[in-house]
């Protein structure tokens, strides 16, 4: 068995979801999404950690965010991967947030510093198109964040913005698979090429330190690079 088996795993399993989002038939999502009808009102919830856990940033916006402001960024949480030094890997960055919880980039005010310049994942929240384990154990496809916890709801919406939004939605989840993809499989050969392997005993220890405050290595994947950080849980 190879030392690095959960790493292929690990990929094999996110190619198996982007090969049945593209079989998925996106009329289905697009009379859901005019079925819901949502419609946002500007209650600023989905800007902050108590709403939101973090917000990913795929490549593209990760490249924008460090053009903007490089410290607006920090290693997305929920490691996946550790070697037998005590580094975590992960496949991309997340934006930072302040110590109340909001987006490094909202205003006081509530509005976004950069709303014409916003991510992807902003520009399509609530809208996800991604297969997860729901409250009722079912794995299915889910379509929305949130859902009757902010906003509004059953507002008509125009078949041509539905497509618009159901375009952009696929292709968010598109990209974000892609760029897991890439991840786990460089992730794969520098561990061949570096005698490195996936330990979980050390994960759990060095978590455990994480945990207590301790400052951990990380190495971002980026741009097809391992980028190094070091970080602990105060910077999130």
């Amino acid at each position: 068995m190879s030392k690095n088996q959960y790493l292929n795993r690990r990929r094999d399993h996110y190619q198996e979801e982007l090969d049945a989002l593209k079989a998925y038939s996106v009329e289905e999502f697009i009379e859901a999404v005019a079925e819901i009808g949502f419609g946002c009102d500007c209650c600023s919830r989905c800007c902050t950690r108590a709403f939101n856990d973090h917000v990913f940033l795929l490549e593209e916006d990760a490249v924008r965010a460090q053009e903007m402001d490089p410290a607006s960024l920090v290693p997305a949480p929920y490691y996946e991967a550790c070697d037998q030094n005590g580094t975590f890997y992960v496949s991309g960055y997340a934006l930072r947030t302040r110590e109340d919880g909001s987006c490094i980039y909202l205003d006081d005010d509530g509005k976004c510093r950069i709303y014409d310049r916003r991510f992807s994942i902003c520009r399509v929240y609530p809208y996800m198109l991604h297969r997860e384990t729901g409250e009722d154990g079912t794995y299915d496809w889910r379509m929305i964040s949130g859902l009757n916890e902010h906003g509004t709801y059953h507002n008509q919406i125009p078949e041509e913005e539905c497509r618009r939004i159901a375009a952009e939605t696929v292709a968010y989840e598109t990209a974000y698979l892609e760029q897991e993809i890439r991840f786990f499989t460089a992730l794969a050969e520098y561990f061949e090429e570096n005698g490195l392997g996936h330990i979980r005993r050390t994960f759990d220890m060095t978590m455990r330190e994480f945990g207590n405050g301790g400052e951990v290595q990380v190495r971002v994947y980026h741009q097809g690079q391992f980028f190094d950080h070091c970080v602990s849980k105060y910077d999130y």
